[in-house]
């Protein structure tokens, strides 16, 4: 069996995504065969694997750092919003229903701990180490019961737990402290420390408080990690960039050209999969901005209207805010669009969905020659293909079916004039296509740009993977990680009180304060279970094959604070 350490966090996007590729990337370098896993993941950024399994991209991204191929097993349970009150269950990469949270943390999580279980089992048969990532804080004290993410998991495979915090934020101190003093007695006793994210200044400052935090806790820091601009590592639960920026906060290097090429995201709600346009943002002289707002659109050479996992709602926000009206006149004059999945969709002449939004038949943009119905089934694929003279990679992850009804064929889509529509997720990655791509849009803007002839996106994500790899071996105490992944929690670490309050009796409490409910029975308490890991990829590990929880009919919002 190998070993093991999870990485949960003082609260959602304090940096548990990037410390855990950092974690695998440092590891594979030193030799280490190391795998990624979260078992259950809110994100509306997903990927597919090459067996036709959709997970979270953040599990992709860690897998790369990995280097190993992502499975299903790195993210048995994936949850798609698509409201504030209902999300779409994946199960081993598969869509099974939508479920509400009421009906999700009201048993049928709690029955999945069998099954993500056995996931981890077997990363672990095949793998030296499994780093596990937490999903928002472990010390959500509503939600602990039927917890599978952060100490349930934790408490099922005896695996320490690194707790991150974002000291940019602020409160870190109280952070730390009070999500391990919100625990039981038996989570306590795996929390093995601290990690400090995002700190700007002089590190010496900041020792006496953490001195402080070991007094108050008995539980060591085990690194502080600088702030860090320009990581651009794919994000998980949702847009963390303002409307009025750049991309993240990568930095725009000067054109290869005469101009720069100005790019425009319509930050449509749910939208899914915004790190399409993370290739642009990587040639030098685009400049890629989220926009809300019509007139924000007129110094665009192009807009981009992207993947969403509510394509009616979409629609209709662009039609409220008017900019549909100036998406319109962009394809009248000429001016460059580009549509992307629930985007291709939004710009067809027609939308029958009685799957997603249940709105029946709803008019599109009318810019493409194209009609869409919404099928039960979800489209799955990697595709592979050629575009402007150029191979194509792609991958789909869709219930709309389109059916092309003219212009000129442009991957799985079409093109009229200066729109263009694709179904493809992750198009723009491919160098050669990007660059012919950007080449046509500048054409069609006027503009003197000319995308720079050795761009590789793939060779900048390792790059960036590299970077938080050196991040952690150079600010973190990867000795004392190393013990932990190999060895476990420390034994004896002190109890702080007060401890995992009382639940009420409804929500099936533990009876005393500083206690906790065992973890979850691994069986299927009432529900059917069926399926295989080895259909969505099973590393190679050879032993029980984990049982898939069917959860038919189901509808599913976990809150903010469930991811």
């Amino acid at each position: 069996m190998s070993g093991g350490l999870l990485v949960a966090g003082t609260t959602s996007d304090a940096g548990k995504s990037v410390v855990t590729a950092g974690i695998c990337r440092w590891l594979v370098r030193r030799g280490v065969k190391v795998a990624p896993f979260k078992a259950q993941n809110m994100s509306l950024n997903s990927f597919v694997t090459r067996e036709g399994a959709e997970i979270g991209r953040a599990q992709a991204m860690q897998a790369q750092a990995a280097r190993v191929e992502p499975t299903a097993l790195m993210n048995p349970v994936l949850l798609k919003p698509g409201s504030d009150r209902s999300s779409q269950v994946v199960l081993m990469g598969k869509p099974v229903g939508e479920m509400s949270a009421r009906g999700y943390h009201g048993g049928r999580q709690e029955a999945l701990l069998g099954t993500v279980s056995d996931c981890l089992e077997q990363l672990r048969s095949a793998y030296d180490a499994v780093i596990c990532e937490g999903a928002g804080s472990p010390a959500e004290i509503n939600l602990r019961r039927t917890d599978i993410v952060n100490m349930g998991i934790a408490r099922a495979a005896r695996f320490p737990v690194l707790v991150v915090g974002d000291i940019d934020r602020g409160g870190v101190f109280a952070s730390f402290f009070g999500t391990t003093a919100l625990l039981s007695a038996e989570d306590q006793s795996l929390v093995a420390g601290y990690l400090v994210n995002k700190f700007r200044g002089d590190v010496s400052l900041l020792e006496p408080g953490l001195d402080m935090l070991y007094g108050l806790t008995g539980r060591r820091t085990y690194g502080v990690l600088p702030f860090t601009h320009g990581l651009g590592i794919d994000e998980e639960d949702g847009l963390r960039v303002s409307l009025r920026g750049a991309v993240r906060e990568s930095v725009v290097t000067p054109p290869h050209g005469e101009d720069v090429l100005r790019v425009a995201v319509c930050a449509v709600p749910l939208m899914s999969n915004f790190t399409d346009v993370d290739a642009l943002a990587a040639e030098p002289g685009v400049v890629v901005r989220f926009v809300d707002r019509a007139d924000e659109l007129a110094d665009a050479d192009l807009v981009v209207v992207p993947g969403t996992r509510g394509t009616v709602k979409a629609l209709a926000w662009l039609r409220e805010r008017g900019l549909a009206d100036a998406l319109v006149r962009r394809a009248a004059e000429g001016r460059p669009v580009l549509g992307i999945c629930g985007g291709f969709q939004v710009l067809g002449e027609r939308i029958e969905d009685e799957v997603e939004s249940r709105a029946g038949v709803v008019d599109g943009l009318g810019l493409l020659p194209v009609r869409i119905r919404f099928d039960r089934a979800k489209t799955l694929a990697r595709p592979v293909g050629s575009a402007l003279g150029e191979p194509v990679e792609g991958y789909e992850i869709h219930h709309g079916v389109a059916d092309v009804r003219g212009g000129e064929p442009f991957l799985d889509g079409c093109r009229v004039g200066a729109v263009w529509g694709t179904h493809w997720h992750g198009s723009l990655e491919s160098d050669g296509f990007r660059r012919r791509f950007l080449e046509e849009v500048a054409r069609g803007a006027g503009r003197r740009f000319v995308p720079a002839p050795d761009t590789c996106f793939g060779v900048l994500r390792e790059e960036q993977l590299d970077r938080l790899g050196d991040l952690v071996e150079e600010h973190a105490d990867t000795d004392a990680l190393w013990r932990l992944i190999e060895g476990g929690a420390p034994a004896g670490l002190p109890f702080v009180p007060p401890g995992a309050p009382p639940l009420s009796r409804g929500a099936g409490a533990a009876d005393s304060r500083g206690a906790a409910p065992d973890p979850a029975p691994r069986s299927s308490q009432g529900l059917e279970f069926a399926g295989s890991a080895k259909s969505a990829g099973s590393a190679g590990a050879e032993n029980e094959e984990p049982r898939a929880c069917e959860l038919d009919g189901a509808e599913v919002h976990v809150n903010e604070e469930a991811k």
